[in-house]
């Protein structure tokens, strides 16, 4: 994890990537074996100590005593050179010398894993540093270190910490750099609305390669549009998009699963959306929300689908989505009791009816609801002040 931006993914969010598979139930037990070795080549040469005793507690690999206490040795030793070199600074060199032996040492906790000694170390680097630029890179440490962990608390204080330091000058790389942490933060909290919005506005700027590829980017930034914008900005934005259609074809199914959508070719839309599935249960920071988004994206398809219509067959509807008509009919009726989809189902004659409320009835109930939530609230005064 360093503090300059780089062109290759930082190598602890691989590794945090391969842990997260190696917990999950889905991965296949012949692919773990691979994925624990990947893991320990990636934490013995590092000597992460820390976070090797956390993989043991959590069995996630078994304790090797002497791979431990090597680590541990090893640790002690580098820890001892860098303090020495901090000594030497603050005696005989310059206020420069001094952050960068100090900034080493931040540098080296993060490598180990040990996160609260890092965030430490980073508030006394900070403390050392004077140019906007150079704060702004820390924070980036500790974002990082934040999506490491998926300490979302840290992320998100580090975001506003951030944007306070803007204010106070900043040059438009790190803005931009900034907007892909944040957006990367809504996402993997559910805000998928502002996390398009932030990925969208980052396409053609994008340099944020220490959290994740391109291609990856691309990914997230269909799948939060998908269900996020209008079907005019979606050709807008991202159909039509020429950073987009560079990257999505090298992406499995997801230039079917957009182009289908805006298309209205919905059999081929599922089979796209089903063969997405894997990728989005098996995304470290998408699995949580895996459930959420499925019943978004068909929400989207089937508002899409009835928006054309004022009554329309079940079985159109099946037939259109390649399913069966029971299928649908367990699936709308899901919907429409949720208040997802406007329409009921004539299950004798077998019809859905669309009943799209207009903006003046929406306003009018509106204002009836407020109202009678405003005269009750006077009621309950009026007892207390008649009391």
């Amino acid at each position: 994890m360093d503090v300059q931006e780089g062109t290759q993914q930082s190598q602890q969010l691989i590794l945090a990537h391969n842990v997260f598979l190696l917990k999950h139930p889905d991965v296949p037990d012949i692919e773990k074996v691979s994925l624990k070795d990947e893991v320990l080549n990636s934490v013995k040469p590092n000597d992460m100590t820390p976070y090797y005793e956390t993989l043991v507690a959590d069995k996630v690999v078994e304790l090797d005593q002497s791979v431990l206490d090597l680590m541990r040795s090893k640790n002690v030793d580098e820890i001892k050179k860098i303090d020495e070199k901090i000594a030497d600074a603050e005696e005989n060199l310059g206020e420069s010398e001094v952050r960068e032996a100090h900034l080493a040492k931040s540098l080296y906790y993060i490598q180990i894993g040990e996160k609260e000694k890092a965030l430490e170390q980073l508030k006394v680097t900070e403390s050392k540093t004077v140019a906007v630029g150079q704060k702004m890179d820390l924070v980036f440490c500790t974002l990082q270190i934040g999506f490491f962990y998926m300490d979302f608390d840290l992320i998100s204080k580090s975001i506003d910490k951030a944007k306070n330091l803007f204010e106070e000058g900043g040059d438009w790389e790190r803005k931009n750099r900034l907007k892909v942490y944040e957006g990367l933060y809504c996402m993997s909290t559910r805000n998928f609305k502002k996390a398009a919005n932030l990925f969208l506005d980052s396409i053609s700027t994008f340099t944020t390669y220490e959290l994740f590829p391109y291609d990856t980017f691309i990914f997230y930034t269909v799948l939060t549009s998908i269900i996020s914008l209008d079907r005019v900005s979606l050709k807008q934005k991202v159909v039509d998009a020429p950073e987009i259609l560079t990257v999505i074809g090298k992406i499995p199914y997801l230039s079917e699963f957009l182009n289908s959508l805006y298309d209205c070719q919905y059999k081929s839309f599922f089979l796209a959306f089903a063969g997405l599935t894997e990728q989005i249960k098996l995304d470290r920071y998408l699995h949580p929300h895996f459930r959420f988004y499925m019943r978004e994206v068909r929400t989207v398809v089937y508002s899409q689908f009835l928006e054309s219509y004022k009554s329309v067959t079940i079985e159109a509807m099946a037939k259109a989505f390649g399913v069966t008509v029971e299928f649908i009919d367990l699936e709308l009726s899901r919907f429409i009791a949720a208040g997802k989809l406007h329409c009921k189902i004539d299950k004798v004659a077998g019809v859905l009816e669309t009943n799209r409320p207009d903006a003046k009835n929406a306003l009018y109930q509106a204002t009836i609801k407020q109202g009678d939530f405003l005269l009750n609230r006077i009621q309950k005064l009026s007892r207390v002040i008649d009391l």
